[in-house]
């Protein structure tokens, strides 16, 4: 099934995805880790930004990684050599049935038109008794100060132009219903809450600047080509969701981790 990543393939976004994972790795990793000789896949692994996590947190496991987009394949694969590379799609994969011992997937089932589906194909690979685990964003979870009514315009456009791109920038809050649907068993959500201001800079910096504002900032021209905003208005949303970086501005967003199994039944 087609699918399309609205932040796109620059290097710019590349150095957002590896400042973001750096950045948020001891809290969206933290309980993540695999027993030594575990097959383990993970799928839209892009530049390898949360693989270089992975690795490092089970240094023992056999980790399987796929992605769409061959450039970013590349990119990884000279980052680290001793990852499976393999050039796929989810619905797609060329593994067998109860391949895998775990799944891991993070920021990849928000830009999918089928995340129900994504979610069944996954299962496929898994075998009986391993694990998944999920991870999302949820861009209305975002509150801010000062706080702007263009700003929250900006979001709310990104928002919309995700969802014409095929996917859901809400997808966080869905997890628990989306696992189940699937069939997967023993799901377990937690909301990671990350919250900066100036007492944080290294936040401030990876997270608030150069991941959350970044994201709006790349967004500009197709939110302007498909009609949701004018030039001068996101410019000034712009302006004023990066004051929130400044001295005395604060973010806060909430993030959403699901651990689940496969059961013993087909």
């Amino acid at each position: 099934m087609e699918t399309t990543y609205v932040h796109g393939y620059s290097a710019d976004e590349a150095r957002r995805l590896n400042d973001q994972a750096d950045t948020l790795a001891n809290l969206l990793h933290a309980g993540t880790s695999y027993p030594p000789g575990s097959r383990v896949l993970e799928i839209g692994c892009g530049v390898g930004a949360q693989t270089a996590h992975l690795v490092a947190s089970s240094p023992g496991a056999r980790l399987v990684a796929i992605d769409r987009s061959a450039e970013s394949l590349e990119t990884a694969r000279r980052r680290m050599p001793g990852v499976e590379w393999h050039q796929a799609d989810v619905f797609d994969m060329p593994f067998a049935d109860e391949e895998f011992d775990h799944v891991f997937v993070c920021f990849v089932l928000e830009h999918l038109r089928d995340p129900s589906g994504a979610l069944a194909a996954l299962r496929r690979v898994l075998k009986p008794g391993g694990t998944i685990t999920v991870i999302e964003g949820d861009h209305a979870s975002a509150f801010f100060h000062p706080d702007s009514e263009l700003a929250r315009a900006t979001i709310a456009h990104q928002i919309r132009l995700q969802a014409v791109a095929g996917g859901n920038a809400l997808l966080g809050r869905q997890l628990y219903p989306l696992l189940r649907e699937a069939e997967f068993e023993h799901v377990a959500v937690e909301p990671i809450c990350v919250y900066a201001d100036e007492s944080r800079p290294d936040l401030v910096k990876g997270f608030t600047r150069n991941t959350f504002i970044a994201l709006f900032e790349a967004a500009g021209d197709e939110a302007v080509a498909a009609g949701l905003t004018g030039r001068g208005e996101w410019q000034q949303g712009i302006t004023d969701l990066r004051r929130i970086a400044q001295p005395g501005g604060t973010l806060h967003y909430t993030f959403f981790k699901a651990l689940a199994t496969k059961g013993n039944s087909p």
